[in-house]
């Protein structure tokens, strides 16, 4: 939490300017609470305070208290709270974070609905995560394929890399600690990746469970977003973090992936990623502004809080 500095302050109708905040901030065994527009997390060493306006996601791992005005200004801020499992790498709940248009998500659930548009923005998920792959009339399975090979070179180039021996992926949900060095490297930062791609997800409106590559979670299409950048963010720091020894791998972890998503501008271009996928590469209002319509025949959108009984739309 040292590691937390001063940013501007981003307005709640600027939700979709995530990539101002801090990517995410981990805090297990404390109270938080709220101190003005403030958290601040209460252990044995004292109260450390966290301006809630700089997160993007508040992971909650064992031990964490909240109240209920903590939740409050998070909310009113638009962070995500995430409740994680011991080393944050178990997910359990997530707290809905503050939106306003729902030009992101028709987008999305229009792409979704069409089984064709479906499958091109599968395409165009993976020609992000592997530049120079031609995905073009892949099929799904091709799809799997070239990533399950993809995957494994980019752990063998990264062994290699760090000097970190490499067997081959393992995950064990109940036993974290049953991982090697670099399998528990990678496990961390696979969660706290899927903790900054359900905040960003959650700012911009979007449907968290309509995926395209993911199909059947509640996170479907966090975890797309999550992939696209597994081989060029998440995995590098992992393999950085048990290069350094055995102990305490997902705290360096988080840290190193912290650093490194704050460096790049991750989030911002995370932001972009998403709006480009889903065809809505503009600022126009339908994105960007709080506006409230009914619909009516036609696809004819009407001003929202009158009273049409007694007058026509149009």
């Amino acid at each position: 939490m040292a590691t937390v500095g001063k940013r501007g302050v981003s307005s709640p109708r600027e939700l979709n300017r995530v990539g101002d905040r801090l990517s995410f901030v981990y805090l297990e065994r404390c109270t938080v609470h709220r101190d003005d527009n403030a958290i601040t997390a209460t252990d044995a060493d004292g109260i450390t305070h966290i301006p809630s306006a700089t997160i993007g996601a508040l992971l909650l791992g064992p031990g964490t208290r909240v109240t209920h005005q903590a939740m409050s200004v998070l909310g009113e801020c638009g962070a995500a709270a995430v409740w994680v499992g011991e080393h944050g790498v178990r997910f359990y709940a997530g707290g809905r974070a503050l939106t306003r248009s729902s030009g992101l998500v028709e987008a999305q659930a229009a792409a979704w609905a069409d089984r064709r548009a479906r499958l091109e923005v599968a395409r165009a998920m993976y020609r992000l995560r592997f530049p120079g792959e031609d995905t073009a009339g892949r099929t799904r399975q091709q799809l799997l394929s070239m990533e399950g090979h993809r995957l494994k070179e980019c752990y063998r180039r990264e062994s290699a890399r760090t000097g970190v021996p490499w067997k081959r992926r393992e995950y064990h949900r109940d036993d974290f600690s049953a991982g090697d060095a670099p399998n528990q490297g990678v496990t961390a930062a696979a969660q706290c990746m899927y903790g900054v791609a359900h905040a960003v997800v959650a700012a911009l409106g979007c449907s968290p469970g309509l995926g395209f590559v993911h199909s059947g979670h509640e996170r479907s299409f966090v975890l797309d977003v999550a992939d696209l950048y597994k081989t060029e963010v998440a995995i590098p720091a992992a393999f950085d973090a048990a290069a350094e020894g055995v102990e305490d791998v997902a705290s360096r972890t988080r840290r190193a992936l912290r650093d490194r998503i704050n460096r790049t501008g991750l989030l911002d271009r995370c932001v972009r990623d998403i709006k480009a996928l889903l065809g809505c590469t503009g600022t126009g209002e339908g994105l960007d502004h709080d506006r409230m319509t009914l619909q009516s025949d036609e696809d004819v959108h009407v001003s929202g809080g009158r009273n049409y009984g007694d007058e026509p739309i149009w």
